[in-house]
């Protein structure tokens, strides 16, 4: 019996978890590496993205990696960017293909904790880390829970 209350309690608390994890925002962009980053540079950004969620309150954790398959993106140009309008949602010319290797994926609360992560003082170390491994630039997105 009193391994049945135990497994019951479990149940609650892992379902509990689950149900919080369902309600957070997921912050998440892919970058593309500067070819001539260095190892250092790499340790440093790593060890700066792994600090977030102790020195930056609103990032409860965060994940990155390189991609399994890189993510190419497409930009036209500019008379190419001119030929698209509300209804027209297919044009030739001439695009660039930027290919994003890494990602970075970062849990918030919210999205009023996104907006204090963007303005923590905290936060700058990082960006001084990420700016020495990645080309300006990301393909970003946030992942809202499904309600």
């Amino acid at each position: 019996m009193r391994l049945l209350s135990r497994l019951a309690i479990c149940a609650v608390a892992l379902a509990g978890l689950l149900s919080a994890a369902e309600n957070k925002l997921m912050h998440c962009f892919a970058f593309t590496a500067i070819e001539g980053a260095t190892e250092a540079d790499w340790k440093a950004f790593y060890k700066a993205t792994d600090d977030l969620p102790s020195k930056v309150p609103s990032v409860s954790k965060v994940w990155y990696g390189k991609l399994r398959n890189p993510l190419s993106q497409f930009s036209p140009d500019a008379e190419t960017r001119k030929k698209f309008t509300k209804d027209v949602t297919k044009a030739e010319g001439n695009f660039m293909r930027v290919q994003r290797q890494y990602a970075v994926c970062m849990e918030m609360a919210n999205e009023a904790a996104l907006k204090t992560y963007a303005a923590d003082p905290n936060k700058k170390a990082w960006d001084e880390a990420y700016a020495k491994v990645r080309v300006p630039g990301t393909t970003t997105y946030d992942i809202l829970p499904m309600k």
